[in-house]
């Protein structure tokens, strides 16, 4: 007879599977762990703090798997873009002892509806440009500067972070097969230094952190070659419909 525990774990692991999917589609995964690791019974900075690292090896399992096809913008190479993301997730580590969670938290629904209106607008809106049109996409600095900032808010907190790098790279014209396989790789560059703080806060919950993993990992890797098959304009669409459900969420938590 399956009991109360067994049947959240159950759910966690098949909600894990979807998240570790999710993640290397389009991101926001993490918001599909944290209230499948709450119903297991913990509270939800355990569950935050677990879902991330639950969530780490998945990322850089499905970053590894999509390498080949990641890379950098026409203004910035992938190498530095990982050296971005990897500076931008100390600082964001660091303001995440400093700061009370609170703050930023009520940050993240607007940032969610930037992103997906960004990355419609990007993938459907704007005019291709002419061929040796210069001016196309962002040029270093703002695209340096944006994701540096998607990585500090990526070491603080983490959620949407898959959304904000999807539509900085559309705004800077990387195709949207690369896109997903580069922030998969640059998402577990900034979270690199977030882990291995919670590993050492003594707040991960391990059975429900590995039960976690597990599915994240088979998740990851079905993500990984899914991103390899699915038809391209499909997955703009998937990804402007997934932001569009998770803004709508987040807004209706914060009321």
């Amino acid at each position: 007879m399956l009991t109360a525990p067994m049947l959240h774990f159950g759910l966690l692991l098949l909600g894990a599977i979807w998240a570790g999917a999710q993640n290397q589609l389009a991101g926001g995964g993490s918001f599909i762990t944290l209230p499948a690791l709450m119903l297991t019974g913990m509270d939800a900075r355990a569950a935050n703090i677990t879902s991330t690292v639950a969530l780490f090896p998945g990322q850089v399992t499905g970053g590894w798997l999509g390498r080949a096809h990641a890379a950098g913008t026409a203004s910035l190479s992938l190498r530095t873009l990982v050296v971005i993301s990897l500076v931008g997730g100390v600082i964001g580590a660091v303001l995440l002892l400093l700061t009370p969670p609170g703050v930023f938290a009520q940050m993240v629904p607007w940032l969610v509806l930037f992103a997906t209106t960004a990355f419609a607008w990007g993938s459907f809106f704007r005019k291709a440009p002419d061929a040796g049109d210069s001016a196309a996409g962002l040029g270093a600095v703002p695209a340096g500067a944006i994701q540096l900032g998607i990585a500090i808010y990526g070491g603080y907190f983490g959620g949407g972070i898959g959304f904000l790098m999807m539509a900085a790279l559309a705004l800077s014209r990387v195709p949207v097969r690369a896109a997903a396989a580069t922030k998969n790789v640059l998402a577990g560059v900034m979270n690199l230094t977030a882990v291995l703080i919670f590993l050492a806060s003594g707040e991960v919950r391990w059975l429900a952190m590995s039960v976690a993993m597990v599915g994240a990992l088979a998740g990851s890797w079905l993500g990984a070659h899914m991103l390899r098959r699915v038809n391209e304009r499909a997955l703009r669409f998937v990804v402007v419909a997934i932001g569009i459900a998770l803004t709508i969420a987040l807004f209706r938590g914060r009321a």
